[in-house]
Order: C-alpha cells, then sequence, then structure tokens
C-alpha cells in the first residue's frame, strides 16, 4: 500500500537524519553518548541546553539539524498518526459493513467457533453455497475467518448480546464447536432459549457429554473422534462402499449426490403411492429411503409406500434431477 510505503521511507529518512546528527556531533568532539543526547534533543525540539558549548561550525550544523530534523520528525509522526487513524477507520467501516450484511441474512448457518472442526466446517458449508456466520472470541481465528471470506462476529458466543449480533432469530441452523463440552453446554442452552425453533448441532469431545448436550436442546450431537473411528473402520471393513459415501457426500468428482427432499402440506406427491408418483420417470432421481415426522426411517421402499406430507425422501441423482425432485414436491407443482 502507498501509505506503509510512504511510511517506511518517512522512518528511514528520520533514522538516517539521527544518525547523520550523530556522527557530526562526534566529529565535533563529543563523546557518542553526548552526542545521541544533543542529536534527539535537537530533532525532537525539547530546548534543553547544549551538552557542550558550541563552536561557530557546531551552530551552523545544529540550524541545518534542525531544519532537516525537526520537518523529518513531524512528517514520520504525521505519516504514523495517519496510518494508525486508517486502519481503525478502515477496521470500524469493515465491521460495520459486516455487521450490515448478517443484519441483512436469513436462513443462514452460524457456527459458533473457528477452531479445527469450527474451521472445517466453516470451509465446507461456504463451498456449498451456504451463508456462513462466524463467531469466536480470539483476535487471531476472528481475523482468520475473515480471510477465508465468511461473515465474523467477535465475542463470546455463550451470551445473548453475540448471538442476536450473528443473527440467531432468522438463522436455520447453528453448530456449537467450541473447544470444551461445557461451552458447548452453555451455547446450546442459550441458544435454545432464545430460539425453540432453532435446528441445534453441537460438538462432544466426551461420550457422556452426548445426552447432556441432547437434553440442553441440541437437536444432533456429534462426537468428531467418534465419528473418525467409526469412519476408519469402514474403510478397514468396506472400503469401496465407504469411498463411494465419500466421493457423493463430498468430494463433487461424481455427479451424483445423495440429498434430502421434504414433503410440505399441499405436496402433490402426498397421499400416492411411489409407483403411482412416477418420481423415477418424471424426475430420474432414485428414492433410498423415507422419513417420517417422528424420525423413523422406512429404506428401500416398496412401489407400494405411500408417501404423506411430513415426510423427507432420502433421494440419489444428478443435481439437475435433484432439483426435478425439489420442484414435484413443491405445492403447486
Amino acid at each position: 500500500m502507498e501509505a506503509w510505503r510512504r511510511l517506511r521511507f518517512g522512518l528511514a529518512a528520520l533514522v538516517g537524519v539521527l544518525v547523520t546528527g550523530t556522527v557530526g556531533y562526534a566529529l565535533l568532539g563529543f563523546s557518542l553518548l553526548d552526542a545521541v543526547y544533543q542529536t534527539v534533543t535537537t530533532v525532537s525540539t525539547v530546548g534543553f541546553r547544549e551538552v557542550h558549548p558550541l563552536s561557530a561550525a557546531g551552530r551552523v550544523f545544529t540550524i541545518a539539524l534542525i531544519l532537516v530534523g525537526v520537518g523529518t520528525a513531524l512528517y514520520t509522526f504525521t505519516l504514523v498518526l495517519e496510518a494508525v487513524v486508517e486502519g481503525q477507520i478502515a477496521e470500524l467501516v469493515g465491521r460495520r459493513r459486516m455487521d450490515r450484511r448478517i443484519a441483512g441474512m436469513t436462513g443462514h448457518v452460524i457456527v459458533c467457533g473457528f477452531g479445527r472442526v469450527g474451521r472445517n466446517l466453516a470451509h465446507y458449508l461456504a463451498g456449498a453455497g451456504e451463508n456462513v456466520v462466524v463467531i469466536d472470541n480470539d483476535p487471531a481465528r476472528a481475523a482468520d475467518a475473515v480471510g477465508t471470506g465468511v461473515h465474523v462476529v467477535r465475542g463470546d458466543a455463550t451470551t445473548d448480546e453475540v448471538l442476536r449480533g450473528a443473527g440467531v432469530e432468522r438463522a436455520r441452523v447453528l453448530v456449537s464447536a467450541l473447544d470444551t463440552d461445557a461451552a458447548n453446554l452453555f451455547v446450546t442452552l442459550t441458544a435454545r432459549s432464545l430460539r425453540e425453533d432453532l435446528f441445534i448441532v453441537a460438538r462432544a469431545r466426551i461420550e457422556s457429554s452426548e445426552a447432556k448436550l441432547a437434553q440442553a436442546g441440541a437437536d444432533r450431537v456429534v462426537n468428531p473422534q467418534g465419528i473418525g473411528g467409526a469412519r476408519m473402520a469402514a474403510f478397514v471393513l468396506q472400503p469401496h462402499v465407504a469411498e463411494f459415501l465419500d466421493v457423493v457426500m463430498h468430494d463433487g468428482s461424481l455427479e451424483f449426490r445423495l440429498e434430502e427432499v421434504p414433503l410440505p402440506p399441499g405436496s402433490p406427491l402426498a397421499g400416492r403411492s411411489l409407483r403411482d408418483a412416477h418420481i423415477r420417470d418424471s424426475t430420474g432421481a432414485l428414492i433410498l429411503a423415507l422419513r417420517d415426522a417422528g424420525g423413523e426411517f422406512t429404506t428401500n421402499p416398496t412401489p407400494e409406500t405411500v408417501l404423506a406430507a411430513g415426510q423427507i425422501l432420502i433421494a440419489i441423482g444428478t443435481e439437475a434431477q435433484l432439483k426435478a425432485l425439489a420442484a414435484a414436491a413443491r405445492p403447486g407443482s
């Protein structure tokens, strides 16, 4: 930046003046300490008396040092002040701009904590096209999150004020991925008290905390260590199945995707059997499972299975096929 280039030039010029002044006074017979002292007091216009009486040559040198040094010092001080003020203003303007964008969001995902889990989660969600707001109290983590392109609220995620600042009233999902189970428990309790209908996913580090987080209001509790172990075991026992699911869910190198499609009230598919709905023929998507309002799964449903409003269809297909299925499930289609 131009401002930082000018600041570096000003600091270099000031150092050059101080070195020149010190050398000049040393040549006039001053000791090194006295020469440095005389130079600093002269350039800074403090106005102390001379360390030693000055000859005519010394007075001429001092006049020249004042004319050059004082101007250089003032110029450098102005640049330093300008850089500080500009940095603060830029940070303030950026913070307000981000606050306005967050205030206009709806249906976004709030991620509490930008550690190892939160960072990967935010990266994946942002890559999937989700609006993500990260909450973290650590300045370095918050700055790092801003650098990744997500929206950031710096503060304590366990407080009402910070969660409201992240738009918890309008969010679709909140994920608590802080470093301790106690902190995640507080976040879950606070978020649930603010929004009864908010979908909350909480991270658990130890197994005994999972039930407590669920009791506190978390809709889903995830233990990354447990999932990591199960995933490694899957690669040992069924490597091809595990890799296929990884590619379909996360990799993006295959055209096919797994997706959930809700059947809202009034959906033209509700009340019809899979055979009569002709989902495979009309959309190309394949229904792998159904989940009812009570959370029960029906896997590999038969053609005679009747669809009902409130169910979730678990389907596989291309992006276009899944979009066609979602359109067919909407009321009025």
